[in-house]
């Protein structure tokens, strides 16, 4: 007899479902009796008991379904060893539900602040797989999360339909991008739908060079411009900062973006129109692609192996196209970031798209 626990936290994304599934056909195949308790919304079901035993039908037709069928929260690491309103001790009252159901395994699907978490729960004990989800792509020590493949081409698919429409009317347009800390996302999805000008969290632009990138387009008779904007994209002056007067300018701000100050600082110097567009949580919803699919088998049946085997603390990773255990304690609180001397980004700029630098 196996019994696990599962929970998905943080921000869903497409994939979710698909991995979840993964793990249990993984399991199932491969032992006799098997019990899978699902926690509702992340660990909120954890630290509250809110649970339920699931059944193969609950596993059956969600590799093609996005979100995740057992609920997801927002339960920032930083508090967890905060007690509640009532004073609950949270990290005691996950142990104890843990125990109480006699796991084996609490499988954990999530992200940065979710893997924290997992480590956390690692160190006080309770045996943990973590699988990287993030449509962000910055989990240290995987080569790809899944739900990033997906929400790449949704937005590329948003700043392709945005193509036809700035192109008919000789605009300016910015397609914000999710992404608060990194720019995978939007890194990736502006190459894939040949965006002009990308502006990414790791690369503090100057506006002066993105009016330029624009206004050269302007001289060799191209009448639009494609401008991909991460949601954390970030000016050289607003750089020199500090996290603490950077945030208290961000509250001040009249605009609701990033892309809407970028937006008025390009009407300000040049004259130009320019129209700003945010596919936001559409990043996150729908169907996962079929690369995501195959992403979660994939990272689900060798979360099930490890099980099987016993050997527990680690986040199953893709290194290389390979499947591999990563110790949870050497990448829990790492950032995976965009190098701004990376090889994409030196084939990016010379292929003509701005960065802002």
């Amino acid at each position: 007899m196996k019994r696990i626990g599962m929970l998905t936290s943080g921000g869903d994304c497409q994939a979710l479902n698909a991995a979840m599934r993964g793990v249990v056909k993984g399991l199932s195949n491969n032992v006799d009796e098997l019990e899978v308790y699902g926690f509702y919304d992340g660990y909120k079901g954890l630290i509250y008991g809110k649970y339920r035993l699931l059944t193969a039908a609950d596993f059956s037709g969600i590799l093609t379904k996005g979100g995740t069928i057992l609920g997801s929260s927002r339960q920032p690491f930083k508090l967890m060893r905060v007690p509640d309103e009532n004073g609950l001790d949270k990290v005691e009252a996950m142990k104890q539900t843990y125990y109480k159901l006699n796991l084996d395994c609490l499988v954990i699907l999530g992200g940065n602040g979710t893997q924290k978490t997992a480590n956390l729960l690692r160190e006080e004990g309770l045996n943990i797989i973590h699988l990287p989800k993030t449509i962000d792509n910055d989990i240290y020590g995987t080569d790809v999360t899944f739900g990033f493949q997906s929400a790449i081409n949704i937005a590329a698919e948003a700043i392709d339909c945005i193509h036809t429409t700035a192109a008919s009317h000789n605009r300016v347009f910015i397609v914000e991008v999710m992404g608060h800390k990194v720019g995978w996302l939007t890194l990736y999805a502006g190459i894939a739908a040949g965006a002009d000008i990308i502006l990414l969290p790791e690369i503090p632009y100057d506006i002066d060079k993105v009016t330029e990138a624009i206004q050269k387009r302007t001289n060799a008779g191209k009448g639009f411009t494609i401008l991909a904007v991460a949601e954390g994209a970030i000016s050289k002056e607003d750089a020199q900062l500090t996290k603490k007067e950077y945030k208290k300018k961000l509250e001040k701000s009249p605009y609701p973006s990033v892309s809407y100050e970028v937006a008025e600082r390009i009407r300000e110097k040049t004259g130009t129109e320019v129209r700003v567009a945010v596919p936001g949580h559409t990043q996150r919803g729908g169907s996962p692609c079929p690369y995501d699919r195959v992403l979660c088998s994939r990272l689900g049946a060798a979360a099930a192996q490890a099980i099987l085997e016993e050997d527990y603390g680690y986040m199953i990773a893709m290194i290389n196209n390979k499947t591999t255990r990563v110790p949870l304690g050497d990448v829990a609180g790492k950032l995976k970031t965009v190098e701004p001397d990376s090889q994409i980004i030196k084939e990016a700029k010379t292929m003509g798209i701005s960065f802002g630098d």
